[in-house]
């Protein structure tokens, strides 16, 4: 049974719940002196608190989608979803692996409720392999739209989640149709991944000297990767991204060092400086430059003004992003060129509730920037 099965949460909360009645039920019997009385005591609490503990960990990661596994959870995952051939005879930078229905009325037929793909992605420059998703709105799939090019998203989502909870808990496909359907946004392409692209490493969307390229990948490969194979955008304009968190800082820094690929850049709850720590390790190597570029306020005030859009999200209770989410803005408006906007919630925290909240706004902010 995998780590987000409701079997698997509904055994722990069982097991919880018997071992509290047992506790109680048995407390008289080893009410006494003795090295067994002692231990039985122990024993009991220990294995109620710890089955408690595991349920509420469980049910957290249900909500929140921290990792998909048993392996992603011990640091073991191997399941990378691509091979690469490096002698030039695999089937190209994209393929697809399978399909899904989109949640919500017609989602079984993709003219009326679009199509998720799952595919492998293979960086020609980066060399970076990874799965992603691919929603394709209902238009892309209707005989009167069979010419139409389509403006494009990539989604990310945080450190470490997974790329499905952008559409099992975030729901951005539906989201993101029944907006277009209302005439509220553009029909789109929505590309669906985890920032993550060296797993289990977090390369905080960096190029890291001697190791993952992974800026490289989301700047040039993945865009190259999605014309070769979908009916999306090919000039200036036409592409956007959007991510929460971790997704959210990738976001926005893309954004602002490739204008010319990416017109807007969404931050939900993001943060504005690529931290070192565990799991990012040395992302610099001593490189004072790829440091200071990889800290977006730094970024705007001593940088050429990039052409873009930005949207950054925060609330003023339950984010710890609000007093810097205010600095990065004021540093934005100053240099007269890059655009930003804002979404301020009087209180959110940063959960799957809040980014819910913002993704209606954000998806149609993101449309009505995309050429």
């Amino acid at each position: 049974m995998g780590l987000t099965s409701t079997t698997v949460l509904l055994v722990a909360v069982v097991s919880a719940a018997t071992l509290f009645v047992g506790t109680v039920w048995l407390w008289p019997r080893l009410a006494r002196r003795g090295w067994r009385a002692v231990g039985g005591r122990v024993g009991l609490l220990l294995g109620t608190q710890l089955m408690l503990f595991a349920s509420v960990g469980l049910a957290a990661n249900q909500a929140f989608g921290f990792y998909a596994s048993w392996a992603d959870l011990f640091g073991r995952e191997t399941d990378q979803g691509v091979v690469v051939d490096h002698t030039g005879g695999s089937g190209g930078p994209l393929e697809v692996l399978g399909t899904r229905r989109v949640d919500g009325p017609g989602g079984g037929r993709p003219q009326q409720g679009g199509q998720i793909q799952k595919v492998a992605l293979t960086g020609r420059t980066s060399h970076i392999a990874t799965p992603a998703y691919v929603y394709l709105p209902p238009e892309y799939f209707q005989p009167q739209y069979r010419t139409r090019v389509f403006p494009a998203a990539v989604v990310l989502t945080g450190y470490p989640g997974t790329a499905e909870a952008l559409f099992e808990k975030l729901h951005y496909p539906r989201t993101a149709r029944d907006l277009a359907k209302n005439g509220r946004t553009q029909p789109m392409i929505l590309v669906m991944m985890r920032p993550t692209v060296a797993p289990p490493r977090d390369t905080e969307c960096v190029d890291v000297p001697g190791g993952p390229q992974t800026e490289t990948f989301f700047a040039k490969d993945l865009p190259e990767a999605m014309r070769a194979h979908y009916r999306v955008g090919r000039v200036p304009g036409g592409w956007g991204v959007i991510g929460d968190s971790t997704g959210g800082y990738c976001a926005l820094k893309l954004a602002l060092h490739h204008p010319g690929v990416y017109a807007a850049g969404v931050g939900l709850s993001a943060y504005y400086k690529a931290p070192l720590d565990p799991t990012t390790g040395d992302l610099f190597r001593g490189d004072a430059t790829l440091r200071n570029e990889a800290d977006l306020r730094w970024f705007v005030t001593h940088r050429p003004a990039a052409d873009t859009s930005l949207l950054v999200t925060t609330s003023k209770v339950g984010e710890s992003n609000y007093k810097a989410t205010l600095k990065f803005i004021d540093e934005v408006k100053a240099t007269g060129k890059t655009r930003i906007s804002s979404i301020v919630l009087d209180s959110g925290g940063h959960n799957f509730n809040t980014w819910r909240r913002e993704i209606p706004a954000a998806l149609q902010w993101l449309s009505g920037r995309l050429g």
